[in-house]
């Protein structure tokens, strides 16, 4: 999630599928921002690993194709994408109208929520942080909660990532009461918050939890309700070229099968400790 097109960096590391067909030698490269674990992240050895690496291996062996990760700063992924740099995100990428305009989705691999953090010694009231709010669907309370929070976060210095539907959110909801920080990555955000460059920042729930685990994240504590709906969308899903439909429908099937024979949910377990598996659509 940084810089564009020529930030991309091909990781070493084949993760390959079960053998192809004769007739199919076409390498699927996926491209994944490397830096947002526990979706996913990079290791000192520059390998990727996560939830989406995971979880992108399993289909290419279900759809039975050569598969190879690449790690791509956010800021550009969908940009590259379309210009053929790859041929597939999953970058714990939602599903929003917007990118829908740009690029194709295939149906949702996880289901996620976003959260708020600030730094303890502000002193801010957090009100109740396991509050779930679906944006698409706020009523008198969480119209209230949306004001508290307005109150509250007045003045403050927020950070967001980038591009990214944070920072949509962020804007919409909070853009003439705060002030806002754009970040390139949300490596280089959860830097200045532990620094105290920043009050607080939104970013998805479960890239929160790893960093509140870590002594440079001991000083900051989640903040507001868990949020979800909105411009965020119906979850998480892999991003494709629109013509390539042919690629699209087999990510469709091997998640359909992956989601019923609850590989989906035990990947879930394995990096998040919570089920994030969408409902199986039958």
């Amino acid at each position: 999630m940084r810089s564009v097109l020529a930030g991309t960096v091909f990781v070493a590391s084949m993760i390959s599928a079960l053998p192809a067909s004769a007739d199919d030698a076409r390498v699927v490269m996926i491209a994944t921002e490397g830096a947002s674990p526990p979706w996913d992240g990079t290791n000192e050895k520059g390998e990727l690993y996560g939830y989406d690496i995971d979880v992108g291996l399993d289909l290419c062996r279900r759809i039975n194709l050569k598969c190879k990760f690449v790690a791509q700063d956010w800021d550009g992924i969908i940009p590259a994408l379309l210009v053929g740099k790859y041929d597939v995100i999953m970058s714990g990428m939602a599903i929003t109208e917007k990118r829908k305009q740009s690029i194709a989705f295939s149906n949702p691999y996880a289901a996620g929520y976003n959260q708020m953090v600030v730094r303890k010694d502000l002193g801010l009231d957090p009100g109740d942080t396991a509050q779930r709010l679906n944006l698409s669907t706020l009523n008198a309370n969480g119209k209230a909660t949306i004001e508290r929070l307005r109150s509250t976060l007045s003045g403050k210095t927020m950070g967001v990532l980038r591009s990214s539907n944070s920072e949509a959110v962020m804007k919409e909801l909070f853009g003439d009461v705060v002030v806002l920080r754009s970040y390139d990555s949300l490596d280089n955000l959860k830097l200045d918050l532990a620094a105290g460059r920043v009050d607080g920042g939104l970013a998805d729930f479960f890239t929160w939890c790893d960093f509140l685990e870590t002594p440079e994240g001991a000083g900051a504590a989640f903040f507001g309700p868990q949020v979800n709906g909105g411009l965020w969308g119906p979850g998480v899903g892999a991003g494709m070229r629109k013509d390539d439909t042919a690629l699209i429908a087999q990510f469709d099937t091997a998640i359909e099968a992956a989601i019923k024979d609850g590989t989906i949910k035990t990947l879930s377990l394995k990096w998040f400790k919570t089920d994030i598996s969408p409902a199986a659509s039958r």
